[in-house]
């Protein structure tokens, strides 16, 4: 099939006609996932596909090899210059498959982050897309406090993740991440960061704890937009930030891993 060209907005797709141009967005999202891409580059696209593929699967999409052909066309359709943030989504009602082309917003290095945890309100919380107008009514009562993230904790208070993005934190020499049994989305980032964590010999752990307890360590929050973002200030609260003597590294060592999408 002959890919036409596709400009910055909101695509559908459809079998035999591939991704047309869209008016409007609209419909309840029952699946989405989304990446950076900047120049042609991207963090470990095949990992976002097996969790957008699943996430469609599990809500009852369409047949794996419509989902197939659908990323085949997205992903021949980006850019391969520029910094874009593109969203593959999976709506309600006709199970439409879209694809919205965005472009990517500023990139931060560091984040504020609201000391208040805050109640989860996710419905599908090991799902990205059906809960993101409640995630971002979160975001926006954080702005309100000087923050750009809020966290997420369960009935006991204990972490979970932030708005948009996996918490991780440093006790010691201990990279320490919520437990995967908990309602948590798989983050693509985080599982980067743990496999070359575990590859390079430095100890994992999924302590529980409680916003408080993160006082006065080296926190991060990591997503495949920002990459890794040290948490720089705790608003609205009296919880201390930790210099951030691991994230350079890090973040350069994340940079790097980013490759080329393939030829059209």
């Amino acid at each position: 099939m002959t890919q036409s060209v596709i400009v910055e907005g909101l695509s559908t797709w459809s079998p035999g006609q591939g991704l047309t141009p869209a008016g409007a967005s609209g419909g309840r999202l029952l699946a989405a996932d989304s990446w950076l891409v900047r120049d042609g580059r991207v963090r470990d696209l095949e990992r976002h596909q097996e969790r957008f593929l699943h996430a469609c699967g599990e809500a009852g999409g369409p047949p794996l090899s419509w989902l197939l052909q659908f990323w085949r066309d997205m992903t021949g359709a980006l850019p391969r210059t520029g910094d874009w943030f593109p969203r593959v989504e999976l709506t309600a009602g006709s199970l439409e498959l879209r694809f919205l082309l965005r472009p990517a917003p500023p990139l931060g290095s560091g984040v504020r982050v609201w000391a208040a945890g805050q109640h989860d309100p996710r419905i599908v919380p090991r799902r990205k897309g059906p809960d993101l107008d409640a995630l971002g009514e979160v975001r926006r009562r954080a702005s309100e406090e000087g923050a750009e993230e809020a966290v997420l904790v369960t009935p006991s208070g204990f972490v979970l993740e932030a708005a948009t993005a996996s918490v991780l934190w440093w006790e010691h020499d201990t990279l320490c991440l919520p437990s995967p049994q908990l309602p948590v989305l798989p983050g693509v980032t985080a599982a980067l960061i743990q496999e070359r964590a575990l590859r390079t010999g430095i100890r994992v752990a999924h302590p529980e704890r409680k916003v408080a307890e993160l006082d006065g360590r080296e926190v991060w929050l990591v997503n495949a937009l920002h990459g890794i973002r040290p948490v720089t200030a705790w608003m609205g609260g009296l919880l201390r930030t930790a210099p951030a003597e691991r994230a350079p590294e890090w973040q350069r060592w994340l940079e790097n891993t980013a490759e080329a999408l393939p030829e059209k």
